[in-house]
């Protein structure tokens, strides 16, 4: 039962966009900047952005060498030189826009452990130099720094050789998603938390989006003229012929740890985990290869086998002999295709998707934001 006021002022806007992380927020600012007088609203479903992009690890990454190797299995070299392109260029645009001081960007290294079965990826390291070549101006990728395993702490005989990787750096999620939030407020965008949309609707002339109000018992219906779904794992609630999968990943963080030895960002088995120094603690995550069907899931829930395993590589590879507590731990949801490459296509005439960031949303979803944005002004 909404009054006469509500329905002509809080209901109707040029642009609406479903979901209010990465890809939402930044979706939202470039309209703002191609259009600036339009009216946009954000619509997120929970009291936070849900799915990863306040729960991920802070990784400003473009990708590990094994986990680019890794992609050049399912897409032409080509397809892999234009997606390591998207997160560099996704990292240059979220930075500018928000600045490192108040994003927490540093560069403090980022590197690659090797062990045993990735060894054969150290012999085509030159060939993925050269493949990347042109995007880091003749600059090499990846290095091997050996040298530092023992400075750093690790098991030498799990780890047998450490790759750096050059172009990488870390930031703070929490600062992130802050500074987004403050500056879609600042630009004059509308954020409307609580709201699950449940159904998306094009008319031709314009767009209905219906959310559920549980406090009324009825269905609000929104309109624009153009609407912009960024719900990543999320979308196939709404959409469901789309073609992605969630993937859900498991964090821990410890509590600070005395003279800690590494710094940095440390990826391991082409990606599948990672971990990094903050503020004196070890975050680590990752895991899902190890129950790939139980992790493909919605469900914000601990999978015990993998927190074990996330546990055992703490205390035997990453810090063996010291003695750490773990201070929390949490999950992340993510979304994955056939291939590493976004989803980003019309849904309809009137509807946008931008989905499906591949657990690389930090990098990619600036970039992927401004592409949606800019296609709803060419069609």
């Amino acid at each position: 039962m909404l009054s006469y006021w509500e329905k002509s002022s809080f209901l109707h806007y040029d642009y609406i966009i479903i979901g209010s992380g990465i890809v939402g927020l930044s979706a939202a600012l470039s309209l703002k900047t191609l259009a600036p007088q339009s009216s946009v609203l954000v619509l997120e479903r929970g009291m936070l952005p849900t799915g990863a992009s306040t729960k991920n690890a802070g990784f400003a990454c473009i990708g590990s060498l094994t986990e680019i190797l890794a992609d050049l299995k399912t897409m032409p070299p080509a397809q892999v030189v234009e997606l390591v392109n998207l997160r560099r260029t996704g990292l240059q645009l979220l930075r500018s826009r928000l600045g490192d001081e108040n994003i927490g960007y540093k560069e403090n290294g980022s590197f690659e452990l090797i062990g045993t079965k990735e060894e054969g990826a150290l012999e085509q390291l030159s060939a993925v130099n050269v493949l990347l070549n042109e995007l880091f101006d003749g600059q090499p990728a990846f290095t091997r720094v050996d040298y530092l395993i023992d400075s750093f702490g690790f098991h030498k005989p799990a780890v047998s050789a450490l790759i750096s990787n050059n172009f990488e750096g870390e930031l703070h999620t929490g600062k992130m998603m802050k500074a987004l939030i403050n500056l879609a407020l600042r630009n004059g965008i509308e954020i409307k938390t609580g709201c699950e949309v449940t159904e998306i609707n094009d008319y031709n002339t314009s767009v209905g989006v219906a959310v559920h109000d549980a406090l009324m018992r009825e269905e609000i219906v929104f309109s624009a003229k153009k609407v912009l779904v960024c719900t990543n794992a999320f979308t196939r609630k709404l959409l469901p012929s789309e073609p992605l999968v969630p993937g859900r990943g498991q964090v821990l963080i410890t509590d600070p740890i005395p003279d800690l030895p590494f710094k940095g960002v440390f990826h391991m088995e082409e990606g599948y985990y990672y971990f990094r120094e903050i503020d004196g603690r070890v975050l680590f995550g990752g895991g899902r290869q190890l129950d790939f069907e139980g992790e493909t899931s919605t469900e914000f829930r601990f999978n015990d086998r993998i927190q074990q395993e996330l546990n055992h590589l703490l205390q035997t590879v990453i810090l063996p002999g010291r003695n750490f507590s773990i201070a929390d731990r949490w999950t992340g949801i993510m979304a994955f295709g056939e291939t590493k490459q976004p989803l980003i296509h019309h849904y309809s005439d009137n509807v946008i998707v931008g989905v499906r960031m591949g657990g690389m949303g930090v990098a990619i979803g600036s970039k992927v934001g401004e592409m949606i944005a800019g296609m709803t002004f060419n069609s």
